[in-house]
């Protein structure tokens, strides 16, 4: 905790916030490992005990902060729910978060044990590390900066199955929405542009997620006696799956949105860096790289259930089926694009495959309008902690808590930021925080305490 008569919260002291952050960076960093040491994965496969404990832990801190906690359950995972107020008429800021993480994989596959968090390079790795422990830790350090003198009010709401859909969110906001309203909400899980380079997400693209079985027989059968003759299921699917691309890689589903990305520069050469993209191999569509990845809708086969190449035997397949997942523009309706994309797989159909279309999960965009005097402090506050202007960035990926929060909230500005940076690697192996980037994520949150803090009260 930071004595409240050297910690500084008048906007005219704002150069004092980094030493002040700085002081407070080697707790930050024990409490964010012991945190990351809590396997807290909320995949229903995995022990949720884990989870539990990772949500008392997140109580712990915020209690620690002075703040009135409860941990409350709605038919999920455990949500953390935290407030403290702020001077009288002072603004007040909701901080978002999740403690829930994914689920490791493969431990071959980490250089250090991946619950285990450990400092190579200037990086701390770690499953949850970055995505999303670190913002939890982003919020407390912009507390402890301003301990005993808050400028603004304080609503800490920590999630608990974020990477699992977050199914009951909805209910969690429709029974405790009161308590989460706020004059601004700052959404910690998304990433900068750059090291060194702060950005504010202004658009994340929507989520549709189907699963399709084609079935052309009642039975499997000898593939030599038949084939030739009889179409097999696996080689209908793959047919039907190619039809959802044109020639250049575009999605070929007639009727769905597209939009413009931000004029940045990304160049080719940074996508295979980052990405991993193998020499020879082109990449897919047309368009600016940023459009096809934050703006325009993608599609990608991420599983198929056939029969294994270990196991196959010489049978007609009768059943096959793909698990669908395509990204839609900000301000496409994701019911509008389940009909568009079920709509090109029925007249697609080869050779008169029976096809059973199967809507798995689905998620609306986010755009914003990302401006007045909310989003001007939060770019101030950027620069304070940077000292470089931040970006406005898309996001390919879905968010769709996002939406839920807009929805819910919208006289609230929604600010969504982030820990991560290109090289975080979150949900792969891995996955690390950079740690100066780190720094200056808790300084900026501590400085757009105070510059909201220091604004006219109407």
């Amino acid at each position: 905790m930071t004595d409240s008569s050297t910690t500084p919260t008048a906007l005219t002291e704002l150069p004092a916030l980094r030493e002040t952050v700085r002081g407070l960076m080697p707790q930050l960093r024990a409490d964010l490992e012991a945190l990351t040491r809590i396997p807290s994965v909320s995949l229903p496969a995995f022990d949720q005990s884990h989870v539990d404990a990772s949500a008392e832990a997140t109580a712990d801190l915020l209690r620690a902060e002075g703040l009135e906690v409860e941990i409350v359950r709605e038919g999920g995972a455990p949500a953390v729910i935290g407030h403290i107020d702020g001077p009288e008429g002072a603004p007040t800021v909701m901080l978002y978060a999740h403690h829930d993480v994914q689920p490791p994989g493969d431990d071959a596959d980490w250089d250090s044990a991946p619950f285990e968090p450990t400092e190579r390079d200037g990086r701390l790795y770690g499953r949850g590390a970055a995505d999303d422990k670190a913002g939890i830790m982003a919020h407390i350090a912009a507390l402890r900066a301003h301990a005993g003198n808050l400028p603004v009010g304080v609503t800490v709401f920590v999630e608990g199955e974020e990477e699992v859909g977050s199914d009951s969110l909805m209910t969690i906001l429709e029974r405790h929405g009161d308590k989460l309203r706020a004059d601004a909400i700052v959404l910690a899980d998304s990433t900068n542009w750059d090291i060194g380079t702060p950005a504010l997400t202004t658009t994340l693209r929507g989520l549709i997620r189907v699963v399709v079985t084609v079935t052309t027989l009642d039975h499997g059968i000898h593939s030599g006696m038949f084939g030739g003759a009889v179409p097999d299921a696996i080689t209908a699917l793959v047919r039907l799956i190619a039809t959802l691309h044109d020639d250049e890689g575009n999605v070929a589903v007639a009727g769905l949105k597209s939009g413009e990305a931000a004029d940045l520069d990304f160049s080719e050469e940074r996508l295979r860096e980052e990405s991993g993209l193998l020499d020879g191999v082109s990449t897919i569509g047309s368009g600016s790289l940023l459009s096809r990845m934050w703006t325009k809708p993608s599609l990608t086969t991420i599983g198929i259930n056939a029969p294994s190449v270990e196991k196959s035997s010489n049978t007609l397949v009768p059943s096959a089926c793909a698990k669908l997942s395509m990204r839609i523009a900000a301000d496409e309706v994701p019911a509008d694009a389940f009909k568009a994309l079920e709509k090109h797989l029925r007249e697609n159909a080869p050779w008169g495959a029976r096809i059973e279309i199967t809507l798995d999960d689905q998620g609306a965009g986010f755009a914003a309008d990302a401006s007045g005097p909310v989003y001007d402090q939060a770019r101030a506050a950027f620069a304070d902690a940077w000292g470089k202007e931040p970006v406005d960035i898309g996001v390919g990926g879905s968010i769709p808590f996002v939406a839920a929060f807009a929805e819910r909230f919208p006289d609230a500005a929604i600010l969504v930021t982030g820990v991560e940076d290109p090289d975080t690697r979150a949900h792969g192996a891995n996955e690390s925080l950079h740690l100066g980037e780190f720094e200056n994520v808790c300084v900026a949150e501590a400085a757009l305490f105070a510059r909201l803090g220091a604004m006219p009260r109407s």
